[in-house]
């Protein structure tokens, strides 16, 4: 089933759930006791939003080895977390803004989780009870303020740097889906998730050992080699089989002075 936020003419930021090209209201907490009512709206006639606001954003770094060789960079024993902020995020079709003091913003593109309930200390064997489903994220990155600063927050935390959709697609195997992401229709990446270093039981569950994981949260679990710059006036396409495409554009930031 897919999940989604949305806004149109009649509704404001509802969720609901998308049968081919109709979309159904949900009522009730998707996190918990909900009803899908029938699918009478177009989809065509609504705005998607991003699928779910976290109260977290939990990312993996260097989860892919060929990403890992291309950043020049040891691949991690254990996963390596970071968070991104949640004003981070914008959905479908929205634009990503870049900040006029980095001069090398790039596109990542992966797979994410979304967190059904609270869990802490979760099994690995127990991890999928913990999952409302999988969506698609880009982590933008300010690559030189990345290496400048050796913190991330300030490279992967502007605003506009978490796109987050199309939806929330609960009934797929993550284990081996193609991910690809094309700027202006030219491929950039394109891997299997099945190439992850860590598997997402083991994100999962070692992220749960040191934070208590809360329903809406997300976890990006790293991208596939070859990221690259974006610029004004790209487009950006991110897919991953059985989920759907995430599309954005790209602007350059206005000069403001105080």
């Amino acid at each position: 089933m897919k999940l989604i936020r949305f806004n149109s003419t009649k509704y404001q930021e509802r969720y609901g759930w998308v049968l081919e090209d109709r979309v159904g209201l949900i009522e009730g907490d998707i996190f918990g006791e909900y009803q899908r009512l029938e699918p009478e709206i177009n989809l065509n006639k609504i705005t998607l939003l991003a699928p779910v606001i976290p109260s977290k954003i939990i990312c993996l770094g260097r989860n892919y080895f060929e990403h890992a060789r291309e950043q020049g960079v040891e691949v991690p024993e254990i996963p390596l977390i970071f968070l991104k902020p949640p004003s981070a995020i914008i959905g479908p079709g929205q634009v990503i803004i870049l900040p006029d003091y980095s001069g090398q913003v790039e596109h990542e593109a992966e797979l994410a989780v979304v967190i059904a309930k609270k869990g802490r200390r979760i099994d690995p064997g127990n991890v999928s009870d913990f999952i409302l489903g999988y969506t698609i994220a880009n982590d933008i990155t300010a690559r030189d303020l990345q290496r400048k600063d050796g913190q991330w927050t300030r490279a992967k935390g502007f605003d506009t740097f978490c796109p987050l959709g199309p939806w929330i697609e609960t009934d797929i195997d993550p284990a081996d889906l193609l991910i690809t992401c094309r700027v202006n229709g030219e491929l950039r990446q394109m891997a299997s998730t099945k190439e992850m270093i860590f598997s997402i039981p083991k994100i999962v569950s070692y992220i749960s050992n040191i934070m208590t994981l809360l329903p809406g949260d997300v976890i990006l679990t790293g991208t596939p080699a070859g990221v690259g710059q974006i610029n004004h006036g790209d487009m950006i396409e991110i897919e991953i089989d059985g989920i759907g495409v995430l599309k954005n554009t790209v602007s350059q930031q206005e000069m403001i002075y105080h």
